[in-house]
């Protein structure tokens, strides 16, 4: 038989792992009495741990919400930020059923005040489709941040920031350099990540749909004003991002006229490479970008499709460089024979 603190443990984990438990299972899985299950819910409730109990016929313990976590020992930041990164990992390959067995787990027992944060946090966020092939350095968002900005959505409250921007380019969200601080109002809608960045949907003063970069945005002291919610006709928040990313979020951006449906380009690339506009049944154009010129010309090589560059220019000598490489490289082959 367990000793008495791992007896409590082992009892408290139980509690965890589904909604309720009769004495009598409860026993068989400890293998002691239902007269000790009884005295050690006694000593549970006594550490601070709520278990509710109800009698009868159908009578069960059951793990109650309370003032503290399980032996965890989260303070609040904490749990909040491990509740947000297990809904997160249940979407990643091979972490599905142990981040939802996690979750479970924990927000079972987090206190009120928590559920409400991880809630909001919750509904406030999307997410874009993924990509690979990235060695960079994922930029770190403080989990206070996103509940602040997240609250904020839900309770329908302006919010103020300062906001870093590429001097002389306007208060776009995406941005394509950081170099002076904004101060703005917006009214928030939405929290976006994708490709390893928050992103934050809102309207500015002029009622205009903006894209904003968490990790550059510095909250300033709580406006408490409530603003009438207008959402984003369609709630298209994901699609608004990728969308503006393409245009203004990245060091290269490139606009490719290519000979094909959109339907095709669509079906030839990753969703997070560009976004794809429709010209006639058999042209399109490709708005996308990367953080070099080498990246785009790969993905526009890896479509197999005939295209033209309308911009930029660098990317024209940039591929004119390649295609000199590879005839050379043609040429050499042949020479050899």
């Amino acid at each position: 038989m367990l000793e008495t603190s791992q007896r409590l443990l082992s009892l408290l984990a139980l509690l965890q792992t589904r909604p309720a438990w009769t004495g009598t299972e409860l026993a068989e899985r400890l293998e002691v009495t239902t007269r000790t299950i009884r005295n050690d819910i006694d000593r549970l409730r006594e550490l601070g741990y709520p278990v509710d109990a109800t009698r009868g016929p159908s009578g069960h313990y059951q793990l109650g919400v309370g003032a503290k976590l399980p032996p965890l020992l989260l303070d609040d930041e904490e749990a909040v930020a491990v509740a947000v990164g297990l809904r997160t990992g249940a979407g990643v390959m091979g972490m599905a059923e142990s981040s939802t067995r996690a979750l479970t787990k924990l927000e079972q027992v987090l206190p009120h005040r928590l559920q409400r944060q991880v809630n909001a946090i919750h509904r406030a966020m999307e997410k874009g489709p993924d990509n690979t092939g990235s060695n960079v350095a994922d930029p770190e968002i403080d989990p206070a941040v996103l509940a602040t900005i997240a609250a904020c959505i839900r309770d329908e409250h302006y919010l103020r920031f300062e906001y870093a921007v590429a001097a002389g380019s306007p208060t776009r969200g995406a941005g394509s350099g950081v170099v002076q601080d904004l101060p703005i109002l917006v009214e928030p809608y939405r929290l976006v990540s994708w490709q390893r960045y928050w992103y934050l949907v809102a309207r500015d003063e002029q009622s205009a749909w903006r894209t904003y970069r968490v990790d550059w945005m510095s909250l300033r002291m709580a406006t408490g004003r409530r603003y009438r919610a207008r959402p984003m006709p369609g709630d298209d928040y994901t699609d608004f991002v990728l969308r503006d990313v393409a245009t203004t979020g990245w060091k290269v951006h490139a606009r490719i006229t290519v000979d094909a449906p959109a339907e095709e380009v669509l079906s030839r690339i990753h969703a997070a490479v560009g976004v794809v506009e429709s010209v006639d049944d058999h042209t399109c154009v490709l708005v996308t970008g990367a953080d070099s010129l080498e990246i785009v010309a790969v993905y526009i090589g890896m479509l197999g499709l005939d295209f033209h560059v309308d911009g930029p220019p660098d990317l024209l000598t940039h591929l004119q460089t390649i295609g000199n490489r590879y005839l050379n490289a043609i040429g050499s082959a042949n020479d050899g024979r």
